[in-house]
């Protein structure tokens, strides 16, 4: 693709915007009275932070805490870890303007140069039907994405959520997003559209003129069992390379009675690995990134129990089951999961928790030496919000 049309397709983008923010320009149906208005000093600061640990046991010979093979021997099988470190401020700064900086200072035990620093954004709301953000954010392109790593109802984020954040669709990203909510006639629905460097976060530039535009689309089918299907796509410029990823998921919350609910979350996606493709020598690799594609889907139950005890809040059972395939077409290896879970809620809203599991990791080919190797990990983890 040309330099002229990567700039056209980003052109095209601003004047979708554009035409967005003519269309919010009209009165918000939610608009406080001057009276109340008035009573606001601004900026409000709020201040939220997230503190976890885990304790890590490897039950598979020679295989250690992080999943990597050790043909002799060595390697950590049992470690203290500190996960997160989360420290967040949120500044609203008028009436429709807040601006959200997110750090992890657990992150400084590795190379700060490209961690620590999450979210960091500007986000302006006409109303409902239409909001702007910009800045480091995590683009809408799934489940995962809409909600923090504190609320998970599994041990961590989905092993696919990880490898399309590798590849500029999901987690951190810089760039920019239109999201809202509207009604199709009874059906609530949410969008999301974003464009982002798609080279994750804290980067000083872009790694290339490319770009990744994605959209999400959310469909709320059943209020009674919160039912809700969302569909996912995206197109992009990596290196002078055509790339996409599209994606599928449902999700729906049923309330059995007042102490008894159940969670489900089910997601599929498929992209091309351009992160792989472009780890191979230009000599060996073929003309088109499209014969380098990822292939991942999930499934995660989640049961909870509300105790309600001076002691005890609830307490939740999950078991997600994990498929992913990072390069399905020509060197398929693909990687099962299933990840256990029994968690133990002592503060309403995960203000305090252990979690018990096992993730179980099985291969179809093991290679010795890699992380592509099947092992058993135990894990306890503790938490706390505030």
């Amino acid at each position: 693709m040309t330099p002229f049309s990567t700039k056209k397709r980003s052109l095209i983008f601003c004047a979708l915007l554009a035409g967005f923010f003519a269309s919010a320009q009209t009165r918000d149906s939610l608009q406080q009275n001057k009276q109340e208005e008035d009573n606001v000093k601004y900026p409000v600061l709020q201040i939220k932070g997230l503190f976890q640990a885990r304790y890590l046991v490897d039950m598979t010979k020679d295989v250690d805490v992080n999943g990597l093979h050790h043909a002799d021997g060595s390697g950590t099988s049992n470690n203290f870890m500190l996960k997160y470190m989360r420290v967040q401020v949120r500044a609203q700064i008028s009436k429709r303007t807040e601006v959200v900086a997110l750090a992890n200072l657990a992150d400084f035990k590795n190379d700060p140069k490209s961690r620590v620093l999450e979210n960091a954004y500007l986000k302006y709301t006409f109303n409902p039907k239409l909001a702007l953000t910009a800045g480091q954010f995590r683009p809408w392109f799934g489940i995962e994405e809409t909600y923090p790593i504190d609320i998970i109802k599994s041990l961590d984020w989905s092993n696919q959520y990880t490898e399309f954040g590798k590849l500029g669709w999901t987690s951190f990203q810089i760039g920019l997003s239109a999201t809202g909510q509207l009604q199709l006639g009874k059906i609530p629905f949410q969008y999301a559209v974003s464009v982002v460097n798609g080279n994750g976060k804290n980067q000083v530039n872009d790694n290339d003129n490319g770009k990744q535009y994605s959209t999400r689309l959310v469909f709320g089918l059943s209020k009674k069992y919160n039912f809700n299907v969302g569909l996912n796509g995206g197109i992009g410029e990596v290196f002078s390379k055509k790339v996409y990823a599209v994606g599928v998921d449902l999700s729906s919350l049923i309330h059995f009675d007042p102490k008894w609910s159940l969670d489900m979350q089910l997601e599929a996606k498929q992209a091309t690995n351009h992160v792989l493709y472009n780890a191979v020598s230009p000599e060996l690799r073929p003309d088109n990134p499209d014969q380098y594609l990822i292939r991942g889907a999930y499934f995660l139950p989640n049961v909870r129990y509300e105790i309600n005890h001076k002691n005890l809040s609830a307490f939740e059972l999950s078991c997600r089951y994990e498929y992913l395939d990072t390069n399905f077409r020509l060197n398929s290896n693909p990687r099962q999961t299933i990840t256990p879970m029994l968690g133990l809620e002592f503060l309403k809203n995960y203000g305090a928790r252990i979690q018990l599991g096992v993730q179980f990791d099985r291969y179809k080919h093991q290679v010795e030496n890699t992380s592509q190797y099947n092992n058993n990990l135990f894990i306890v983890q503790v938490q706390s919000r505030f």
